[in-house]
């Protein structure tokens, strides 16, 4: 199942090429060149996400994504967001909300290099 799932995600992010899923920590992450801007649990997308993006996909229905620790059972909540499902059936959204995580990581990755 997860490799038909990567298939899917694929399509839906195909403007954003070049696109590579890679397995990691049981889901997969997934970039646009170099940059990752989402990440695949359990059949879910979830975009990367600063404050403001985090608002507007949780206004769209986007639930946060939080990592259990299997030691210690400790919850945390990650930046990155569930793709709103509207977005799963029209590429056109769903590329749009992808641009804004791509930007979001960018824009990161920009930080740390200071």
């Amino acid at each position: 199942m997860a490799e038909t799932f990567h298939d899917f995600v694929a399509e839906l992010f195909a403007p954003l090429e070049p696109l590579k899923i890679k397995k990691m920590f049981g889901g997969a992450g997934v970039w646009s060149g170099d940059q990752i801007f989402a990440i695949l649990a359990d059949d879910v997308i979830y975009l990367k996400v600063d404050p403001n993006l985090r608002a507007e996909l949780e206004g769209e229905g986007g639930e946060i994504f939080v990592w259990t620790n299997p030691k210690t059972g400790v919850m945390n909540e990650m930046q990155y967001v569930s793709l709103p499902t509207s977005a799963l059936d029209d590429h056109e959204e769903a590329a749009m909300w992808a641009r804004k995580a791509l930007d979001v990581g960018l824009k990161a990755s920009k930080g740390k290099r200071k």
